[in-house]
């Protein structure tokens, strides 16, 4: 009976979709992997946030610290091996991107973009470019496997770090379901929301400035979720004068979130670049149009069922905006077509694909699953 060793030192509640991924993934491995044994390392904050009822098998508190940028790098980069060492594991998962630089035992690392590497001047912390990327790249060499959620980012990974393609396995993500999406509730016919960090490359500062190009008569309102803190984007809309138009309510509640999707005329997601794109699963599941970047992630995830628009011209972002407002038949359309396009993606899906690397690296390691 193998036992998974799972790094969760960047498990603290801040890190959005790399803990979605996290909990939904490990709440349908125990399913797919009904013989092994599971257990989770966990950063000190990730530890006291809930009761890891989503986790196969024991969370244990490391001691480490996951919002300490100094104790996290070195918890990864040599506690992780070492406590997985301690514990007799026989296989090592890193879930977020980084991990160990040196393993005695096979280790499966999930790495979902290569954001620092393609796109550095949309960093908002330079001074941590070139240490991540290091991080980055001497967890990648460790690795016995690479998961990544999408074709875009395979070809990155490549590309930068210099993987073996036969080693490096593309698990798009999966929808989440809730008890609360049967319940119906009434759409607002002019109110497109948008979610995601501040950081630069969400381009969120567009989809504002976008919107005085639309006459008012087809304006739709706009909620921008997400920011912690200080919103970057509250100038933005002072400057334009569109207090009437714009809210941004910063980081919002679950159930909160899920009543934006569920009551909203379009998701709009004007991202430069990206990993993936869980919230067009959200929004499709529910029944939401979703409108995003012409890029080519995005392109994977929506696939016929979004409408598409450039996120560096205004103007092809306003049109989009203005269209699925104006044009009932349009967005009834993407509705339809959303909710057919998200049966592809399921959590049940990525847990199955996901045992087969785990058992592949054992495999190629030596070792019986």
């Amino acid at each position: 009976m193998p036992l998974l060793f799972v790094d969760l030192l960047s498990y603290t509640g801040t890190k959005g979709g790399m803990e979605t991924y996290a909990r939904e993934l490990y709440r349908a491995l125990g399913a797919a992997l009904p013989d092994w044994d599971f257990l989770g390392m966990c950063s000190s904050e990730g530890y006291r946030l809930d009761d890891h009822a989503w986790f196969p098998g024991e969370v244990y508190d490391s001691g480490i610290s996951g919002e300490n940028r100094f104790a996290w790098a070195r918890g990864e980069l040599t506690q992780v091996a070492r406590h997985a060492k301690a514990r007799k594991a026989d296989i090592v998962h890193c879930p977020a991107t980084l991990g160990p630089r040196k393993t005695p035992m096979p280790t499966v690392m999930t790495m979902h973009d290569m954001l620092y590497w393609s796109h550095p001047q949309y960093m908002s912390t330079p001074l941590y470019t070139a240490p991540v990327k290091w991080m980055e790249k001497q967890a990648a060499r460790n690795a016995t496997e690479i998961l990544t959620i999408s074709d875009a980012s395979k070809r990155a990974i490549i590309q930068y770090l210099g993987a073996g393609a036969e080693h490096v396995h593309v698990v798009p993500l999966g929808a989440t379901p809730k008890a609360s999406d049967e319940k119906p509730r009434p759409r607002r016919g002019d109110l497109v929301i948008a979610e995601g960090n501040r950081r630069p490359h969400k381009n969120f500062d567009s989809l504002i400035r976008a919107l005085p190009l639309i006459p008012e008569a087809q304006r739709p309102h706009l909620v921008v979720t997400g920011s912690r803190g200080d919103d970057p984007l509250l100038p933005v809309v002072r400057e334009l004068h569109l207090e009437d138009w714009v809210e941004l309510k910063g980081w919002i509640p679950d159930e909160e979130l899920d009543e934006l999707h569920h009551t909203c005329t379009a998701l709009a997601m004007p991202s430069f670049y990206d990993g993936f794109c869980l919230p067009a699963l959200d929004a499709m599941l529910v029944g939401t149009p979703v409108l995003l970047s012409d890029i080519d992630v995005y392109r994977e995830v929506g696939g016929d069922a979004a409408l598409y628009f450039d996120p560096t011209d205004l103007a092809s972002i306003a049109e989009a905006m203005r269209r699925v407002v104006a044009e009932k038949g349009l967005a009834d359309s993407m509705r339809a077509a959303g909710l057919e396009r998200v049966k592809h993606f399921t959590w049940r899906k990525v847990a199955e694909e996901t045992a087969d690397v785990f058992r592949l690296a054992l495999e190629r390691a030596g070792k019986r699953a």
